[in-house]
């Protein structure tokens, strides 16, 4: 049988679901709404919903392992793609290792590749921290 327990006042803080002998902490609305403010720039604008959605479902109790996880900076991804693309060291820090190693042998595909990649970096970058965060959720 599922009993919740709303705790404080008539607003909650958490949730605590018990099943059994087992409670479960829902992590804050609070907690949930002041991280999507702080990384918001780090992550797709489309996705913020999902992300949303994916962190209110998720236990109160892993709040401090979401805190922990490195996310890359948008802006320092660009300065890199703009003195080091040609080496392919923006390939590299999002973990595509194929393509950093293929732009480093072509000098940055003679150049055209990497003048493409300053358009790219800031939305592959989005999508990697997107990625990294879904995969350390574990969805």
């Amino acid at each position: 049988m599922l009993i919740v327990n709303i705790i404080k006042g008539i607003i909650p803080k958490s949730l605590i679901i018990r099943l059994g002998n087992k409670q479960i902490y829902i992590m804050e609305k609070n907690k949930v709404d002041m991280y999507i403010v702080a990384n918001a720039e780090k992550f797709s604008s489309d996705k913020l919903g999902l992300i949303r959605m994916k962190l209110l479902e998720l236990d109160d109790d892993k709040f401090t392992m979401l805190q922990c996880i490195e996310l890359k900076n948008t802006t320092t991804m660009l300065l890199f793609s703009l003195f080091l693309g040609h080496l392919g060291v923006d390939r590299f820090m999002v973990g595509e290792t194929g393509l950093g190693i293929l732009k480093l042998i072509t000098c940055g595909g003679a150049g055209i590749w990497t003048v493409v990649d300053w358009f790219l970096v800031t939305q592959y970058t989005k999508d990697y921290n997107f990625n990294k965060l879904m995969m350390t959720l574990g969805y």
